[in-house]
């Protein structure tokens, strides 16, 4: 009786275990692979004559397309489950990873780069895999699951990032696309494990509120709105850094593996970082944290900005930049879920998750644009530094208690 009762007990534990290990593979590949595209702007560039403003324009546009479609993403997500999302996403992510690779023109570039890709991520990141995670976790351990589903996501940062760099040297870049492919097909049929916890948990618990009327409920929030505008920031940063800082250390004259490498530290250090934010995020208030990782994070670039370029500096830029990379997501997430709930969580987080993906699409299409016009990066570091500044004094006053939801009123006839 003894060893069937801590079964029992055991068993919530490992199904935990699981969907988070599910969902952090599921991120890997999908993140992993999408920290490998500032990678591609020089090759596309010089081999096939493509100007670097168009390249910087297709990534920029895979946010922006990732930002419209995340909230229809999220709610089919809440509706159907993160099953029959995941394999879609997977599968449209894998197309534009090849059309890409076989991309002879800027419109075939766009189509892949930009838009299937965008639609991929969507269902194959946040805004499906953390809120499937936010469902299935009690309250008071939500945050920490967040992190560590985040945390391990980066994982694929830490290992696609040199790898797609190794089979570019020996194969071609559209070789290291094809394997980018590979790897979001893998894990593909994941998702089912996120359903098999996810499903009736306590969400189901919660009042029903109809979609609409929880949506304007969120939008007419203050804290809602500040949060949202705040998130545009962490958008801009990580677009501008992770598309233009490969080309940017090559034009400080810096060893041309060096950008690789910087991102694949990022990568590592952020799983570090999205661990040690969704822990403070379970034991102080979320806005707080937030709004302290958008200091240090903008006083991290304002210094690598002023400070001599050495590898040492990058690396400790790298280390900085990783440690509150993305730990913003599993923040912003729960203090969404704390507010509202978690019913119709996939679709506010990406309703709130769409100004992210503009600043973005901003962060990544600026940087081209400006070094095209000015030959520098000069203005869009300076931009950057500032608007972690903007972020935190949009965090501090966050009003974090739950909102009430009414149930619906039944008439008795």
């Amino acid at each position: 009786m003894a060893v069937t009762d801590s079964s029992r007990l055991a068993a919530p534990g490992i199904q935990a275990g699981l969907v988070i290990l599910a969902g952090a593979l599921i991120m890997s590949a999908a993140m992993g692979s999408r920290q490998t595209f500032g990678l591609f702007i020089g090759p596309f560039s010089f081999d096939r004559g493509l100007p670097v403003t168009l390249t910087a324009f297709a990534i920029a546009l895979h946010n922006l397309v990732w930002g419209f479609t995340q909230p229809f993403a999220g709610a089919a997500a809440d509706r159907w489950g993160s099953a029959p999302v995941v394999a879609f996403g997977a599968v449209a992510f894998a197309a534009g990873l090849v059309l890409t690779a076989l991309a002879s023109s800027g419109a075939m570039l766009v189509l892949g780069l930009g838009v299937l890709v965008g639609i991929g991520i969507s269902c194959t990141t946040f805004g499906v895999v953390l809120t499937a995670l936010g469902r299935a976790a009690p309250p008071e351990k939500r945050s920490m699951a967040m992190g560590l589903a985040s945390a391990g996501g980066s994982l694929g940062q830490v290992l696609l990032v040199p790898l797609s760099q190794w089979v570019t040297d020996l194969s071609g870049t559209a070789a290291s696309l094809v394997v980018l492919a590979g790897c979001l097909l893998a894990v593909a049929p994941l998702g089912l494990i996120l359903d098999r916890q996810s499903r009736g948990a306590p969400a189901q618990a919660e009042p029903a509120m109809p979609l609409r009327a929880a949506v304007a409920q969120a939008l007419g929030h203050r804290g809602y709105r500040l949060l949202t505008l705040g998130f545009f920031t962490c958008g801009f940063q990580l677009a501008f850094i992770g598309t233009h800082l490969p080309n940017y250390l090559l034009l400080c004259h810096m060893p041309a593996g060096l950008g690789a490498t910087a991102l694949a530290l990022v990568g590592l250090f952020n799983m570090i970082g999205s661990w040690g934010c969704g822990w403070l995020g379970g034991r102080f208030r979320q806005q707080q944290v937030l709004a302290w990782l958008y200091l240090i994070r903008g006083a991290a670039i304002a210094a690598f900005f002023l400070a001599p370029k050495t590898e040492a500096s990058v690396v400790l830029f790298a280390a900085v930049m990783g440690l509150t990379w993305l730990g913003t997501v599993p923040l912003t997430s729960g203090l969404v879920a704390k507010v509202f709930g978690t019913r119709h969580l996939g679709t506010l987080f990406g309703v709130c998750f769409l100004s992210h993906q503009i600043g973005s699409f901003l962060g990544a299409w600026a940087g081209g644009f400006v070094f095209d016009v000015t030959g520098s990066y000069s203005l869009v570091w300076i931009a950057t530094a500032i608007a972690g500044l903007v972020a935190a004094l949009l965090h501090f006053p966050i009003d974090d208690n739950p909102v009430a939801v009414a149930a619906p009123v039944r008439q008795v006839a």
